[in-house]
């Protein structure tokens, strides 16, 4: 401790310290808040995309969708295949391959709101560094 530490009186330099220490849980908390912010906002950014994305797609895909089973269908249909058959063949096939491109897509959204993006790095650093300057004053 300093000199000047030395000569203040105990309930002084524990009030003091009482201070510091509310002062800095104080400027912790605002510096959360923000970095805070700052996750909710990234992560709002890419909920807002992967909204807009996915009613475009929606759309495009329910008109895109009927064309390609309607073209299975009457290509089956050229190869000797009753049209109910063909129908109920085209549209399995469409649905199923359009299942796993839903899947992989969903799975790369959730990926990128995953609890990783959510952590708060420079604060829970300051507070560790903020925590050794204590111990280092109390000591």
């Amino acid at each position: 401790m300093s000199e000047v530490n030395q000569n203040r009186p105990l309930p002084e330099l524990i009030g003091g310290l009482l201070t510091d220490v509310s002062g800095l849980v104080r400027k912790e908390i605002t510096l959360a808040k923000a970095e805070a912010s700052e996750s909710v906002s990234r992560a709002l950014g890419g909920i807002e995309a992967l909204a807009i994305g996915l009613v475009l797609a929606i759309g495009a895909m329910g008109v895109l969708l009927g064309a390609v089973v309607a073209g299975l269908t009457t290509v089956l249909v050229a190869q000797g295949y009753s049209q109910p058959g063909s129908n109920a063949a085209a549209a399995l096939i469409v649905g199923i391959l359009v299942a796993i491109a839903a899947w992989a897509t969903i799975s790369k959204g959730v990926s990128a709101l995953k609890a990783n993006n959510w952590k708060l790095e420079r604060t829970a650093a300051s507070i560790s560094r903020d925590a050794d300057v204590i111990k280092e004053k109390t000591s």
